[in-house]
């Protein structure tokens, strides 16, 4: 079992530790953690002369004219935007693709706008129109289904091998890589449209539960049906 995460290294380190697991992926696939070895997957956007990534982003404009762009619908997604190494944590509704659209027109190609899913409104004070969405804005080859290939590859995993359970946009691009791909219950039920995002010729389920209760549902569900 691998933890897939947006979170922060810190944070996800400690999930995987308390479960036993010598891997982890956190900041939307930015990083990879395989036995104590920290891989960074964030192509050619890295660290240099003492600054991360997440600063060489901001030194680049990109947060400042997303957040510019949008004043009404997208915000800092605080406190959880604090201590990142890679990824600029915002939260609000926007269209992704848009988003995209002019980060390539102000010449930030290199970066994307990433929908890590639904937030509670409560977590925002902005009045948008929907469900608020969890963003992150992230090097371009950056992704969780880069992330996971990569850990199949050190492990020597085939794709009929793996499983994979999610609840965001960003999640079904892993679903290209792994045999199955699980969406639980909630995340159609907070994001309706989520389906239509899945990667061309992809296969992905959608599990009756809930949160952690689908994840087990997916586990089980392909564990019995591969007797």
């Amino acid at each position: 079992m691998v933890i897939m995460s947006g979170r922060r290294r810190a944070q996800v380190s400690e999930d995987a530790r308390l479960m036993g697991q010598t891997a982890y992926i956190y900041e939307v696939g930015c990083g990879l953690s395989l036995d104590g070895e920290e891989t960074l997957l964030t192509g050619d956007l890295v660290p240099a002369d003492g600054r991360n990534v997440h600063a060489l982003i901001e030194d680049s404009g990109a947060p400042a004219l997303l957040l510019e762009s949008y004043p009404a619908r997208l915000e800092v997604h605080s406190p959880w935007h604090r201590e990142r190494e890679f990824s600029h944590l915002m939260r609000g509704l926007v269209d992704a693709e848009e988003a995209n659209e002019l980060l390539r027109a102000h010449g930030h190609a290199d970066l994307r706008l990433v929908d890590n899913g639904a937030v509670g409104r409560s977590e925002t004070g902005l009045e948008v129109d929907g469900t608020p969405h969890g963003y992150h804005l992230i090097p371009r080859g950056a992704s969780k289904g880069n992330a996971v290939a990569a850990h199949m590859r050190a492990r020597g995993y085939a794709p009929e091998d793996c499983v994979a359970v999610g609840d965001s946009r960003e999640d079904l691009g892993v679903a290209e890589f792994v045999g199955r791909f699980y969406l639980v219950a909630n995340a159609v039920e907070r994001d309706p449209e989520i389906r239509a995002h899945a990667p061309e010729g992809s296969s992905v389920e959608v599990t009756e539960a809930r949160n952690g209760d689908g994840v087990y549902e997916a586990v089980v569900r392909s564990l019995a049906e591969r007797r």
